[in-house]
Parts: C-alpha cells; structure tokens; sequence
C-alpha cells in the first residue's frame, strides 16, 4: 500500500511539474475569448502564479467579465492581432470557439508568443498541419487541452496498460452519457463585432441563436460529438499509441436540439492499422448521469480488458469459466478530476520555461484532429471515408 501510495505522489509530481513560478520569473499571459473557458482559465492560470495580463473577445459581455476574473490592470482587447502586437505578452490561450483556433494559434507563435490552445487543436485537417509547421519553425511551445494527459489517475492507468499483460487490444469500446434537452436561449446585451466573430466561415446575417450555440453548427465545430471525441479519442491515441486512423464511418440520430443542425447521438467507427477498431458512441438523449459515471473507454485485449472512466480505471484478467470478473488493479478518485486542468496548465508554464515539448503537443492534437475531421465528414456525406497520409487529405 505504501509502494502505491509513493508511485502515485511521484506520478502527480511529473504531471504538475517540478517547479512553481517564482516572483522574479512571472509569465505574463493573455486571453483569447473570454466566455466561460476562457475564464475559468484565465483563473487557473492565475491560481498558478501567471499574471493575466490581457483579455481579448469580440462581444463587450464577455470581454468585461473577463477582466474581471483577469489580473489587475489587464488591458481590454477587441481585435486578437492588437493583442499579440504585445511584446510584453509571453503566453497566450486560446478559447474560441473551433473554426478560429489554428489561425490564432498560427498568429501568435508567429509573434512569439507561446500557446494553450483549447481542444480541438483545429477545424479542419489542412489547419492542423498548418498549426504544426508554424508551432515547429517558430520553436514556440503549443499545449492543446486536452487536460487527461496531465491528470494523475490517467497517467497510472497508462502505466498499467503498458505493464500488464493484455495481449493484443484490437477493439475499443468508448462512450459518453447524458442529457442535453435544449440549447441557450439568450439575447445579445452589449456590443458584438459579428463580421470578426465569422472570420473565415461563411457569411450570414447577425444571429443571435448562433452565436451562443456555435457549439452545434458546422460552419463553427462539429458538437458533442468532436467535444467529447476530442477528450476520448485523444486518450485512446495516448494508451494504444497510435497515430492517424486510416478509415471512418459515423452514423448518427436525428438533430434534435431545433433549429441547430448537429445530432445529439453519435457513433463514430475508427479503423487504425494493426487491426483496432475503435468505436465511440455520444448520446445526450439519456437519463442523466455523475461525473463519475458519464464515461467510459474499454481496452479490450486478447488476456485482459482495461475499463477507463473519468475518476477511475480497473484491468481485469480474463476469466472464462467464472461467472464475473475481479480486478487485479483498480482505483476509484471520484471527484478527482477538477484539478487536472490545473497540472495541464501548469505542466505548460513549466514547459515555457524549459523549452520542453508539453505532454499534449501539436502532434498529439493533430491525430486526434484528423480522426474527429473524418467523422464529421462521413457524417454530413453519409460515406465511409480515408484519410491518405500521403496527401494529408481525406478521401471517400
């Protein structure tokens, strides 16, 4: 118990980081979108010792209760590219929604500055590989958000599908449960700069519904489904060690959340070389459930199967004859998963000042991203589609 208790403080440190910021090394940081991420890590990094010391967003609401939460005397920003103009500026997050991730990103290590990106790493597949050609000739440090790769009880479990005999895994079975009945109604209270907003999605007249549910449109992500795939898939990348996925199927419900245009219920098939299936079903239209009990991603090998939620993890040996499975490893934190975007941004910080690859690097987030770009495309054309690493492009 003792042994147990030593290796999860050591994997906690590693996840953290070895060191905090000092007073005389104090990383001035910046925010992109300043909606309710944006804000809650616009806390967090303050928490950790950054100074925030700007606040960038296009809509007045979001900008003023940015500052707010930001440091004292944090300059207020309507136009990202002003903001970046800071040579002040060290570390910039980016909290927009999806469709503007890559260029910000793109922009800011351009100007030097290092970046948290918010998951997905982009919207496309082309942008993703933009990010990393920027990110790599620039040498800036990019961390996408994707927070389990800094959480201690997910670095365990990796630790014990790496040691375990499980034989070979060639099936994954993933899933994330819950209720959504409707979207947010709300009216626009202060200015919003709408042509900024769109950028380089297509153009439409001001729409409020839009706007605050971008969430579940295409022009702007891709829904729960890539929200909640870009956590899990990530994960599954991360524990079996794969890269791109070479095929996709995705089939789904009916849109259901009026007059939005992304279903609620999702299924998502990934065929990766080496014979892995990996299937990911979301489904909003359910009883409503825990934290604790929300999600689930089963490593299913030929010895043993790896069951993986969000607080917890068990392996369990095969047992043919037996009418229930013992686990020869298990722990349950429930609650536990708050501080895990804390040790992500702070194994970041620590990384700025290193110069070291953070624990979610472009790459990482790239993967990921070309596996959530191929389900939304067989979703909206009905195909099985393949991705051809050769020409870094999706095809049918």
């Amino acid at each position: 118990m003792r042994g147990d208790m030593e290796r999860r403080r050591f994997i906690t440190a590693v996840a953290a980081g070895k060191s905090l910021l000092g007073a005389n090394e104090r990383i001035r940081g910046a925010v992109i979108g300043s909606g309710g991420r944006g804000r809650l890590l616009t806390a967090e990094f303050k928490e950790i010792g950054a100074e925030m010391a700007a606040v960038c967003d296009v809509y007045e609401p979001n900008l003023a209760a940015g500052l707010k939460v930001a440091s004292t005397g944090a300059r207020a920003y309507d136009n990202y590219r002003r903001l970046i103009e800071d040579k002040s500026i060290d570390v910039v997050i980016v909290a927009t929604p999806d469709h503007w991730h890559a260029q910000m990103t793109i922009d800011a290590v351009e100007a030097g500055k290092d970046v948290y990106v918010e998951k997905p790493l982009a919207h496309t597949v082309e942008e993703g590989f933009r990010i990393i050609e920027a990110t790599r000739r620039t040498k800036r440090v990019v961390q996408v958000g994707t927070q389990r790769r800094s959480f201690d009880l997910f670095l365990e479990a990796k630790q014990v599908r790496d040691t375990a005999d499980m034989g070979t895994v060639h099936l994954v079975n993933a899933w994330w449960y819950n209720r959504q009945d409707s979207i947010r109604q709300a009216r626009l209270e202060g200015k919003l700069d709408w042509e900024q907003w769109l950028g380089g999605a297509p153009k439409r007249v001001l729409d409020p519904v839009r706007f605050f549910n971008w969430y579940y449109y295409w022009d702007y992500s891709g829904g729960l489904m890539v929200g909640q795939a870009a956590h899990v898939i990530d994960a599954i990348n991360w524990f079996e060690n794969r890269t791109y996925p070479m095929a996709a199927f995705t089939s789904a419900g009916e849109p259901n959340l009026k007059p939005t245009e992304i279903p609620t219920n999702t299924c998502m098939n990934l065929e990766y070389p080496g014979d892995l299936l990996v299937l990911f079903t979301v489904g909003y239209r359910t009883m409503r459930y825990s934290g604790f009990l929300d999600q689930m991603k089963q490593f299913n090998g030929t010895k043993a199967r790896l069951d993986v939620a969000r607080e917890s993890y068990a392996l369990y040996p095969e047992n043919p004859k037996g009418t229930e499975l013992t686990a020869a490893a298990r722990r349950a934190a429930p609650g536990a998963f708050g501080p895990a975007t804390r040790s992500h941004i702070r194994n970041f910080l620590d990384c700025v000042k290193s110069r070291k690859d953070p624990n979610a690097t472009v790459e990482t987030g790239q993967y990921t991203n070309v596996a959530l770009c191929m389900a939304m495309e067989s979703l909206k054309t009905g195909k099985r589609v393949r991705f051809n690493p050769a020409t870094r492009r999706i095809e049918a």
